[in-house]
């Protein structure tokens, strides 16, 4: 039977996007129980509320060892192939720096992000979503460099059941002295985005400054043995300092506090020059099997595409080398551009979606809480006073830190100053019809929104402002 591409589903399929609209998961528990399965981490420890709260006034330990690809690169070309793809510079990258690697299709649109370690010469680690580790592996594979790619992919996917590494997070406003006390004194000094080498339970842990909720922490990674031993040394000491270990449904909500667009709509569907690429990737791969939500539809998955300067990342974009959608970049450079934005939800259109359990009339699109996405992407279209389309909203989330309902949003700049009130449509286009019964039927509803900044943590901002003042540019 002939190989099953990714390029095979897009030409038999009248738009990509209704495939993906009636692709699975569409409740935050199948989202995030595939990510990050519950045999390994819990959905909750104590409750969703408690464990968010503990990055704001204790410990927060997340396990971050499960749900993300790593991607080994290896050999004298790894950072040219690199930087062949990222819209950021190498000039300054050296072995004990990481950075925010983001790449985009030749017509200037976000393909993904991850995080990238350099962990010695000739020798990096990606880490991040598969659309991202995909798209590096594949021109690994077909680009002539000179390079070894080694993948490592998520749990579910690992038929090993070995990572290549443990990753956890350790943060909040007593995490430097709960790790103090392990690594037995003062921590080394540590940059953002840099790390060093501390000693927990024996075992020797890298140690980089870097944040899920946007407050001061740090990532720790070793040997895939160790991580019982450090694991088990971090819940013991961290009892007395208000440690809590994070399950999956406050994990995934870290996104919205921290102001991450954690999945765009990757932009690979459609560009002629990335069809060998699409012919590569399988029916089974991260970006054929993609799970589409909200209320924003449109056939043409053009109109889901991203820049980087609409999901925060026009700041990082050098063009100081050649990288692939360097010329359409420029040519966007001095156009307007959309800008992220966090959606405050009117507190009485959140709570008149519940309300509408108990009485009669069509019912309004269920709210999972903390996160409401009814898929791994989620967009909601926004709206101005007229009615027109000025944006959209994803990462739909409740955290008890704000009190607050609210969406990540990328709208027009002319709507982005704080206090703008806006319109987001709530519930799907169709009413659930698109999602092939995996949505209930419900009645689309708009809620008030108003913007405010991302991240709307004003200790995340402080937290990224220090942070980007101490570190050199990348």
């Amino acid at each position: 039977m002939p190989k099953q591409s990714l390029q095979s589903i897009v030409d038999g399929a009248s738009s990509i996007v209704d495939v993906l609209y009636a692709n699975p998961p569409k409740t935050a528990l199948n989202v995030f129980g595939v990510m990050m399965p519950t045999d390994v981490v819990r959905a909750e420890y104590t409750t969703w509320r408690d464990e968010q709260r503990s990055w704001r006034e204790g410990v927060a330990l997340h396990d971050q060892s499960y749900h993300m690809n790593n991607l080994r690169l290896h050999g004298p070309d790894a950072i040219a192939l690199l930087s062949h793809l990222a819209i950021n510079s190498f000039a300054s990258f050296q072995p004990g720096a990481a950075k925010q690697f983001v790449a985009c299709s030749p017509e200037g649109f976000v393909i993904g992000d991850a995080i990238l370690y350099h962990l010695a010469e000739n020798d990096l680690l990606l880490v991040g979503n598969p659309a991202t580790t995909d798209w590096v592996q594949f021109t690994a594979e077909t680009g002539g460099f000179d390079v070894d790619a080694e993948l490592d992919p998520i749990w579910v996917l690992n038929k090993t059941k070995q990572r290549m590494a443990y990753r956890y997070q350790v943060e909040g406003p007593n995490a430097y002295h709960l790790l103090e006390e392990l690594n037995g004194g003062p921590l080394p000094e540590i940059r953002f985005f840099r790390w060093a080498t501390i000693t927990i339970a024996g075992h020797q842990v890298r140690a980089m400054r870097h944040s899920m909720g946007g407050v001061p922490g740090l990532e720790l990674s070793g040997p895939w043995a160790d991580r019982r031993d450090v694991k088990s040394a971090l819940v013991a000491a961290g009892r007395k300092h208000g440690l809590r270990q994070v399950g999956s449904l406050a994990y995934f909500s870290t996104v919205i506090e921290s102001g991450w667009w954690a999945v765009p709509f990757s932009a690979v569907y459609s560009s002629p020059q990335l069809r060998g690429y699409r012919e590569w990737l399988s029916d089974k791969s991260a970006s054929a099997r993609m799970s589409l939500g909200g209320s924003f539809y449109s056939a043409d998955p053009q109109d889901y595409y991203a820049t980087p300067w609409d999901l925060g990342y026009g700041r990082i974009i050098r063009f100081d080398h050649d990288f692939v959608g360097r010329a359409a970049l420029e040519k966007m450079q001095p156009e307007p551009h959309r800008t992220k934005v966090t959606l405050l939800w009117n507190a009485d259109d959140f709570t008149d979606v519940f309300h509408r359990l108990v009485t009669d009339g069509p019912t309004a699109q269920h709210i999972d809480l903390p996160v409401a996405a009814t898929g791994r992407m989620h967009y909601d279209k926004v709206l101005d006073a007229d009615g027109a389309v000025v944006g959209v909203g994803t990462y739909p989330t409740y955290t008890y830190n704000e009190r607050c309902m609210m969406s990540l949003g990328c709208v027009d700049d002319r709507f982005s100053a704080p206090g703008t009130e806006l319109t987001m449509i709530w519930g799907e286009d169709g009413g659930g019809a698109r999602s092939a019964g995996l949505v209930e039927p419900h009645e689309q509803v708009a809620i008030r929104v108003r913007v405010a900044p991302s991240p709307i943590s004003s200790t995340a901002r402080e937290y990224r402002d220090r942070s980007r003042a101490q570190s050199a540019p990348q």
